[in-house]
């Protein structure tokens, strides 16, 4: 699986990084200030050891709600910032997979499975970190349907073959399971003469997705079409490489698609939020484009609430099928909600915490 992408990451995130300050975007500040984030999340966040954090090189905050008790899988895992923290969040009768090809990150993320251990008050550890490769999860020991959650925090920018992360991811979850990741996206198709540089590579550049691809991506597996979480536009603040990306503008997107059943029942139906989620009693925001209030019915598309009766919040909404069918027009949406650059420009605000404007 060892191919040319995968040793230049190798050597530029287990050799020549040493913190995120020293990426050339502004990527890694985004991880936290631009979504706001359910105190849990933060609380778990803020109890990761420093060294750890460190070395943290995401671009988002890929936490769903409701994790307690799932076995969660984090690809490209890193120093383990998100994988010990998810290790707080899904309590010691669930279980965090941290999975990375390099070797030097597996073994400064091993160095504090006692520690977060010993913080969170579990007799037994929860986390495990393998060494190996996301385009191929069974040779690292990952079993088909197994994983209630799969995320992702800006690393699939950093794999040459997508299609293989994201079929990978597929197998591995459950039926109704979800991955959720934060990745760099590019307002254009990439082209090849950038993908053959190894710090536009390192940085996300050379590898982002254009974003529209996601979609086709995630339906031509089984994939439920994205939803669309938040956005940020990305600065690049070094001049070389802002020279070098020319017209292409890059953001970070977060992204939630679920594994539908095989033969979801696809009518459409209306749908009521009970408000049992703790940190959530009065609304949950499912996405930029759905926000479901507490005992307030809502009529859902067939594909939405196949997502909604098949996944893990299914006991959490009263879900009443209708005997309408789904028309073509509402199978076959316009995708300009899931466009991570215009989400970005409504969110402009959040987007200025997350620019930097030297080195």
């Amino acid at each position: 699986m060892r191919t040319a992408v995968n040793v230049a990451v190798q050597k530029y995130y287990g050799k020549r990084l040493e913190s995120s300050g020293d990426l050339q975007t502004g990527a890694a500040s985004c991880g936290s200030s631009c979504r706001p984030a359910p105190r849990s999340v933060t609380e778990a966040l803020s109890e990761v050891h420093p060294e750890v954090t460190k070395r943290f090189f995401g671009c988002g905050l890929p936490f769903p709600a409701k994790l307690e008790g799932c076995r969660v899988l984090d690809l490209g895992s890193g120093s383990g910032r998100d994988c010990y923290a998810f290790s707080k969040l899904v309590g010691p009768n669930g279980h965090v997979t941290g999975i990375d090809m390099t070797q030097e990150l597996i073994t400064a993320a091993r160095q504090y499975v006692q520690y977060h251990q010993d913080k969170f008050g579990y007799k037994e550890p929860n986390v495990t970190f393998v060494q190996g490769y996301m385009e191929n999860l069974n040779e690292a020991g990952i079993q088909s349907d197994s994983m209630d959650v799969v995320i992702s925090n800006c690393v699939i920018c950093l794999c040459a073959d997508k299609r293989a992360v994201l079929q990978q991811a597929y197998n591995v979850l459950k039926e109704g399971g979800e991955l959720y990741f934060s990745d760099m996206f590019a307002s254009k198709i990439i082209p090849d003469h950038m993908k053959q540089d190894a710090v536009l590579w390192g940085e996300g550049m050379g590898g982002s997705l254009f974003w529209p691809d996601l979609i086709s991506l995630a339906h031509s597996m089984g994939f439920s079409s994205p939803h669309l979480i938040s956005a940020s536009h990305i600065v690049v603040y070094n001049s070389e490489l802002k020279a070098k990306a020319g017209d292409i503008s890059y953001a970070s997107g977060t992204y939630r698609l679920f594994k539908l059943p095989r033969s979801p029942a696809m009518s459409n139906a209306t749908v009521t939020y009970k408000g049992t989620l703790a940190e959530f009693p009065d609304q949950l925001d499912f996405d930029s484009s759905h926000c479901f209030k507490k005992d307030a019915a809502v009529q859902v598309n067939g594909e939405m609430a196949s997502v909604l009766q098949s996944s893990r919040f299914s006991s959490d909404f009263k879900i009443q099928m209708l005997d309408k069918q789904e028309s073509k027009s509402e199978t076959t949406p316009e995708y300009c909600h899931l466009n991570p650059f215009l989400l970005a420009d409504k969110l402009g605000s959040s987007v200025k915490q997350c620019s930097k404007t030297s080195k």
